[in-house]
């Protein structure tokens, strides 16, 4: 049962100087989110990469890389990062309220959990030709994505341990480790991928285990750091315990939300992709979303970073019982956010003309890549805006709540608004993405109302009951 409140009492800040606790927190936000920013963007070429070398073999090894990438996002890869991202919620707070024991058994209970996840979604994508011929895909593409998607399947353990070690380290704000490793892992990944593709000629197999390879590498780094850094040495835990079993319920308490909160916004951005195959033109349409969609998906590791910062100090402070500490927090991340995002919508805006240019040498494609740039810039501030706050409330422990405005945003207000302007006022790929910008705008201003209507004192207490509610000894 939780302690009572008297037990967990909430330890409040001095209010003398405000301004330097900001000043602090700026600071401490940069410290987290620039490697951060390193460590999300290499994990993620890690992923995306190989499709760039699998152009040069031909049309039929790009067109089924890019259907199994997609196909493997929705369904693997999207589940496993959402659902990892409880362990922002459990071992931040847990981290701040100095219960460093139970940062360590929250992970190995999320990996077990993950694992156990990556079971079923094997098996579906053993059969990704056979979903992919039933929705009426080219039998040759179906057949080459579903032998990429087959090897890709040693890609989901790394993966789910990887992402728990991410959530570990950044809850203690250990951010360099990762950094580093994240890069040595995308330099032997591209090198793998170059040497299995081009030298050894495996084709798509031999992309598919680049990225498998290059995964287990990342993992048996972070995994060397923790078990020997001194820095770990007091959230280390016993894998084989009572504890990390007791504690999967309380992983999957949070993780079913965060996945939900997170497969439901990436679902749309997919979703859309396919609608524009049903425009007039769709070559055209196909590709100038695809583009646009290239260009939010690299900026969104930028505010995801800054998201991240907000999860960690958020979670730090109410485990730490000073409610004024994560308003506090809030609002440093939420400043250098705006400054972020307003520079790079200008900056996007001042090079519309020639965007294109670095994607396609087209100049139908270049046009419209150009006119899609002013929703291209307002995608950006609304997409950074939703990242620092979903980070906030990854911080905080309502991903619940985070869940819901998700699927009103995109599936009540975004799809209907993309179908409405792209096919029955045809606006065509302007009106589909017309519909993601007003998702993501109605996900912005409810993420923001709830955030400034938050009773901090609340969530803090609400935290400290919860990292207390196993009566493991404060760690000194």
């Amino acid at each position: 049962m939780p302690m009572e409140a008297a037990e967990v009492p909430l330890l409040h800040l001095n209010p003398t100087n405000p301004w330097r606790k900001l000043a602090a927190d700026l600071n401490r936000v940069n410290l987290i989110a620039l490697p951060m920013i390193v460590v999300t963007l290499s994990q993620y070429l890690q992923r995306t990469s190989p499709i760039f070398m699998l152009g040069h073999l031909g049309e039929l090894s790009l067109s089924s890389a890019s259907i199994a990438t997609s196909l493997s996002n929705v369904t693997g890869f999207s589940l496993l990062f959402g659902m990892s991202s409880a362990l922002e919620t459990l071992c931040g707070q847990a981290h701040g309220a100095k219960q460093l024991h139970r940062v360590g058994t929250f992970t190995y209970a999320a990996i077990l959990c993950l694992f156990i996840v990556c079971l079923p979604v094997c098996v579906l994508w053993i059969y990704t030709e056979e979903l992919l011929v039933f929705v009426g895909q080219d039998p040759l593409i179906s057949a080459e994505a579903g032998k990429f998607t087959i090897y890709l399947i040693p890609t989901l353990f790394p993966y789910a341990i990887l992402q728990s070690l991410v959530r570990y380290l950044q809850a203690q704000s250990l951010i360099f480790p990762m950094l580093w490793t994240s890069l040595l892992s995308l330099v032997s990944q591209l090198l793998l991928c170059w040497a299995f593709v081009f030298k050894l000629g495996l084709g798509n197999p031999g992309a598919a285990l680049s990225i498998a390879v290059s995964y287990w590498v990342n993992v048996v780094m972070l995994v060397i750091y923790v078990k020997y850094s001194p820095a770990c040495e007091k959230t280390r835990a016993s894998f084989f315990s009572m504890d990390v079993l007791l504690s999967m319920w309380e992983f999957f308490r949070f993780a079913v939300p965060s996945a939900v909160m997170v497969c439901l916004e990436w679902w749309s951005f997919e979703l859309v992709i396919l609608l524009s195959g049903l425009l007039p033109n769709p070559q055209l349409a196909t590709s100038i979303l695809s583009i646009g969609f290239t260009v939010t998906s690299l900026h969104y590791h930028i505010p995801y970073s800054f998201g991240a910062a907000a999860s960690t100090l958020v979670s730090n402070e109410l485990g730490a019982g000073k409610p004024e500490g994560a308003r506090v927090a809030v609002y440093a991340v939420v400043v250098l956010a705006a400054a972020e995002f307003l520079i790079a919508s200008t900056t996007l805006y001042l090079c519309r003309g020639i965007l294109g240019y670095a994607f396609s040498g087209e100049e139908e494609v270049v046009a419209g890549v150009k006119a899609m740039v002013p929703l291209l810039c307002l995608s950006i501030i609304m997409d950074s805006t939703q990242a620092v706050l979903s980070g906030v409330a990854r911080g905080s422990g309502w991903q619940h709540i985070g869940a819901y405005v998700n699927l009103g945003s995109y599936y009540i207000v975004g799809i209907p608004v993309a179908l409405v302007l792209g096919f029955v006022l045809d606006l065509k790929g302007k009106g589909l993405w017309s519909g993601l910008v007003a998702g993501a705008t109605v996900q912005s201003i409810s993420l923001s109302l709830i955030t400034s209507l938050t009773n901090w004192e609340k969530q803090a207490r609400e935290a400290r009951e919860r990292v207390f509610s196993h009566k493991i000894p404060v760690d000194q």
